[in-house]
């Protein structure tokens, strides 16, 4: 099993910036691609980026809406993944979760392609 704990979100203005982590415990994630996803009041939950398994093929790949603004990353040493999300906007606003496949899995954007799940965390962007 794979536990995952996300932190660092919180209220910025528009503009600002945060870094969500990601931590994993209970196996590692290096083998795991990794992905980020949001959901917006009342809105569906949607993706926002992912990052390949240490080793596998493939840039971090991003939602066009994030693209420039986000960036995906990964520790493997402290087996946890960031989201850096800059030039905040309050379209940003959501609760953030990360998730992870199963070893050795390709990256996706899908949410059925990720077998474990963070519990969130929520961002705030004010105008």
């Amino acid at each position: 099993q794979v536990q995952l704990v996300e932190s660092g979100g919180g209220l910025v203005q528009a503009g600002g910036s945060l870094r969500l982590s990601c931590a994993a415990s209970g196996r590692t994630v290096s083998n795991r691609a990794m992905g980020w996803f949001r959901r917006a009041p009342g809105k569906e939950r949607t993706f926002v980026a992912r990052i390949s398994w240490s080793g596998g093929s493939g840039s971090p790949y991003y939602a066009d809406s994030v693209k420039g603004r986000f960036t995906i990353s990964r520790d493997n040493a402290k087996n946890t993944v960031y989201l850096q999300m800059n030039g905040l906007k309050p379209e940003d606003t959501a609760v953030y979760y990360c998730a992870a496949t199963k070893p050795y899995y390709s990256s996706s954007a899908h949410e059925d392609d990720y077998t474990y799940w963070g519990q969130g965390t929520q961002v705030t962007v004010s105008s």
